[in-house]
């Protein structure tokens, strides 16, 4: 599982090198080969391609025509790219998303069990401090048995 966080820092060549303990459990089980993506524009959504081979099997399954099924698709397609870990563990985010996202310099890298999310760093703080965790998000997380 791919969980906790740790930072990193993107490149001049919008490359960001994955941390070593989130590098190894993709590579082991997953392999280099990731779809990187967003669904705002806010932040980065990086698959391990497997994992999102999974997620575009069950949009298949869906009516295309959907509108919530087309917009998933414009954006995640708009902001994605297929890449790979190189040999030093790096990745590169797509051009149009980088810039989208403020991704430069100091990013966090977050675990979401299956699949990565990383945020500017100040970015984070500053949504973290704006939309933290409320009373009803508390309740729900009850009543889904979290």
């Amino acid at each position: 599982m791919l969980r906790g966080s740790s930072t990193a820092r993107v490149d001049e060549k919008g490359r960001v090198k994955i941390p070593t303990a989130f590098r190894r459990l993709i590579e082991e089980k997953y392999g280099r080969d990731c779809f990187v993506t967003s669904l705002t524009g806010e932040n980065v959504r990086v698959y391990p391609m497997p994992v999102w081979e999974e997620i575009e099997k069950r949009i298949l399954a869906q009516p295309s025509m959907h509108p919530t099924i087309a917009r998933l698709k414009n954006l995640v397609n708009y902001f994605g790219q297929s890449a790979s870990l190189d040999d030093q563990g790096r990745l590169l985010i797509p051009p149009k998303l980088r810039e989208r996202s403020g991704m430069n310099g100091e990013v966090s890298v977050i675990g979401n069990q299956t699949w990565l999310e990383i945020w500017n760093s100040e970015k984070f703080e500053a949504m973290e401090i704006t939309r933290p965790m409320t009373d009803e998000d508390m309740q729900i997380l009850s009543k889904l048995g979290i």
